[in-house]
């Protein structure tokens, strides 16, 4: 059976995540009832795989899904067809590849990409309503990068993940924090960067929640490393809203998109 690879983009807000659920509409679901207008194997049944799984509300515009079909089609058709099908969900199929068998949307990463988008202002955001967190007031940028240099490398993340994170391990090596100021009409923009092999559950809601803290001035930057050495959740900054939240890029070696 011929192996694709899809990338996909989507607006979480109505979907309750990733992960297809009996009772509530899910982007796995919904790409998997296009499928099966498809191909045979989709009627019966069959499931495609993910790259992660994001949570109620969370975006994505690098995800990846792989996909084991019963005919073989070409990789811009089939893209199109998937498109057509998906409609009038906001999802959408951004790049197909046929793959080798050996290669999985989970196990052969070897990163993910992460942005929150956070905007500070007094008026309420309505252009960019539902893909942004909104703060009341503007908070220090250089305070919440010296606080982020704490995270980088290979620590214990115990604090920053849910009580209901299934990852064997609370350990994970975080390669990367960027963060940046833009403009935007009468307040400022902050996005997060974020990118490592894996990530816990919730851990970039914990992280960014925690560095807004700093950037707002009632924790001071060596707070998060006081934080994050306590191993302890309750020493977390609040877990911000999903809704500034995307997943941005899934690295691969080869990258199965590098042709198109």
């Amino acid at each position: 059976m011929p192996r694709y690879a899809f990338r996909v983009e989507y607006d979480g807000a109505p979907f309750a995540g990733w992960q297809a659920q009996a009772d509530q509409p899910s982007v796995q679901g919904t790409i998997e009832a296009a499928l099966a207008r498809l191909d045979p194997g989709f009627a019966d049944g069959a499931r495609i795989a993910a790259a992660g799984r994001t949570d109620t509300g969370v975006h994505a515009t690098g995800q990846v899904c792989h996909a084991d079909l019963v005919r073989e089609w070409d990789s811009f058709r089939l893209s199109e067809a998937l498109n057509w099908h998906l409609k009038p969900a906001p999802v959408a199929i951004t790049a197909t590849a046929e793959v080798g068998e050996v290669f999985h949307a989970r196990f052969s990463a070897r990163e993910r990409r992460y942005t929150f988008r956070l905007i500070a202002r007094r008026a309420p955001v309505v252009a960019d309503r539902g893909q942004v967190w909104q703060v009341l007031r503007p908070l220090d940028v250089q305070a919440m990068r010296d606080g982020a240099r704490h995270l980088i490398g290979q620590h214990d993340f115990t604090t920053f993940r849910s009580t209901m994170c299934q990852a064997k391990s609370p350990v994970k090596t975080l390669d990367e924090i960027t963060i940046e100021e833009h403009p935007y009409p009468a307040g400022q923009e902050i996005r997060f960067h974020l990118r490592a092999r894996s990530f816990l559950h919730n851990q970039v809601r914990s992280i960014v929640g925690t560095l807004e803290r700093v950037g707002a001035g009632s924790w001071h930057p060596d707070q998060v490393r006081d934080a994050l050495e306590a191993r302890n959740r309750a020493s977390c900054g609040p877990v911000c809203p999903p809704q500034g939240l995307s997943l941005t890029g899934v690295g691969y070696d080869p990258d199965p998109f590098a042709d198109g």
